[in-house]
């Protein structure tokens, strides 16, 4: 959004032709009563700035003096992502938050999914059926029905444990941050009545 910024300067000229017509209402700017006139109008000019910065904070994506207001308002920082110190970030979580229309098609999750750097594919299951499946295929009962897996294609999201490297006490797996806050989000986003479970290639 641009702003037009008007100076104390702007307002002088604009009050001044406001005045009665008359010898003693003069126009110029080299006026002792200019230069009396001249002392109030940074007051409308600053009242001016403010009101177009209002319009500008008015809208998530680009507001900077209300953000404390609007991350309140959309619940952000969210369990998902913690709290982001940087300007630039705080904004873009904003935006994306508020923008974020939802869905529940695979498109939709794989496209979130990218908005993150990440790249996804998604399986849904379905009962065996005899008059469908074939020999070999997995015997899934109707619960799966709800069960969906997200592949995550990313060799670098998760660190499984290794005897070489690793102590007793550590963890089998330790996920990076951006898998932890992709299931987080996932989780977060799921049709309630389904379940999300991961793979990490």
């Amino acid at each position: 959004m641009t702003t037009i910024v008007r100076t104390a300067l702007d307002y002088l000229i604009q009050f001044q032709r406001l005045l009665p017509r008359g010898r003693v209402w003069h126009r110029g700017l080299g006026t002792l009563q200019a230069q009396d006139l001249l002392t109030l109008m940074p007051t409308p000019a600053r009242l001016d700035q403010r009101a177009q910065q209002l319009l500008v904070d008015a809208f998530p994506c680009s507001t900077l003096e209300l953000l404390p207001e609007w991350e309140a308002s959309l619940g952000l920082p969210d369990p998902c992502t913690g709290a982001v110190e940087d300007l630039a970030a705080r904004q873009f979580a904003v935006c994306a938050k508020f923008t974020m229309r939802g869905g529940a098609s695979q498109g939709y999750f794989i496209g979130l999914a990218a908005s993150l750097g990440v790249d996804i594919t998604i399986q849904q299951f379905a009962p065996f059926r005899v008059s469908f499946n074939r020999v070999g295929d997995r015997l899934f009962d109707g619960a799966w029905s709800f069960v969906w897996q997200v592949t995550v294609n990313n060799p670098g999201a998760v660190t499984y444990f290794r005897v070489s490297t690793n102590r007793v006490g550590d963890r089998l797996a330790t996920h990076s941050d951006q898998a932890t806050i992709l299931q987080c989000i996932f989780d977060e986003y799921k049709p309630a009545h389904t379940t999300v479970i991961f793979r990490y290639v």
